[in-house]
């Protein structure tokens, strides 16, 4: 499988497929610190990041915002005094898709970056 850090997101819309179990055991190793939920029978990636104090947080959470809108792929953000949840799936296909994967290796690269940083 292909490496997800320089891959884009692909436009997606309700005829896209749902990741198969085969492709989610292929792409799940590349984010280890991931895991994979469901919430009202859909397949989510969430994962939560640790911060000193609020300030940080907020951050950390519009850097992802921008990232996501930059990719045209948005999850959904929740933003806590030291502490933000990730959790990534496509809304138009109520499940986990190769987007979301992407997604979820580009936020580690934030987070990575953003700890060197502060």
């Amino acid at each position: 499988m292909e490496n997800l850090t320089k891959q884009k997101c692909e436009p997606c819309n309700q005829n896209a497929p749902v990741a198969t179990q085969e492709e989610i055991a292929q792409l799940k190793p590349q984010i280890p610190d991931w895991e994979i939920v469901e919430q009202n029978g859909e397949l989510r990636l969430e994962r939560s990041y640790d911060f000193p104090d609020f300030k940080s947080a907020i951050a950390f959470t519009n850097l992802v915002g921008d990232a996501a809108e930059e990719q045209g792929h948005h999850p959904a953000l929740l933003t806590e005094y030291g502490k933000v949840t990730v959790t990534w799936w496509t809304h138009a296909i109520s499940g986990l898709h190769k987007n979301d994967f992407i997604m979820a290796v580009k936020t580690d690269e934030i987070a990575t970056e953003f700890a060197s940083k502060n």
